[in-house]
């Protein structure tokens, strides 16, 4: 499903249309909405929400169905949770700002191809947000860890549409990051 980057918030709405104002800019084009991917996904019976975010204070990792945990802006800032991000992969869990979310879009309805997410999550390399791993022009974040699941799992990420006008920054480095273990066979 997609989010508008920063619902329901202030902080990370206002630094978006910033990063979007320059990003256009630099574009020679005109800004759009900035959207953050997140997944709901039933297999098994269960149902399971896949999104990535800072790490709250509060409950346990276990308690928001935490399987990885990756650094933000440099690896070395990530000792200190303030600068850390968080993979769930929560069964029965929550989208904060599912209020906001435009309409799900189905990606799949294929058991093995929803197991597959569920079982990848864990996988996800656990790269710098912020930075851009692979030379893909953009940052790693939660739309790339979305993309990197869903192509991997089978699903042709390039063609899940985003909302009309709207850009999803970070989903093209999912991709390639994807394509590359594909194609090495790691991981």
């Amino acid at each position: 499903m997609w989010l508008p980057l920063g619902a329901g918030g202030h902080s990370v709405k206002y630094n978006g249309r910033v990063y979007e104002a320059i990003a256009a800019r630099a574009q020679r084009r005109p800004p759009r909405a900035l959207f953050h991917a997140a997944l709901e996904v039933t297999t098994g019976g269960a149902r399971y929400v896949v999104e990535s975010a800072p790490i709250p204070d509060g409950r346990g990792p276990a308690a928001r169905g935490v399987v990885l945990e990756g650094p933000v802006g440099a690896r070395w800032a990530g000792r200190l949770r303030l600068f850390r991000y968080e993979l769930r992969c929560w069964p029965a869990g929550e989208i904060p700002d599912r209020a906001w979310a435009e309409p799900a879009v189905a990606v799949t309805d294929e058991p093995a191809v929803a197991a597959r997410v569920v079982a990848l999550a864990p996988q996800v390399p656990p790269h710098v947000w912020g930075r851009d791993p692979g030379g893909a022009g953009e940052m790693w974040n939660s739309n790339s860890i979305v993309a990197w699941l869903l192509q991997r799992a089978g699903v042709d990420a390039a063609a899940v549409p985003l909302p009309a006008g709207g850009r999803a920054p970070g989903w093209g480095a999912g991709l390639l990051e994807a394509g590359r273990v594909t194609a090495t066979g790691a991981r």
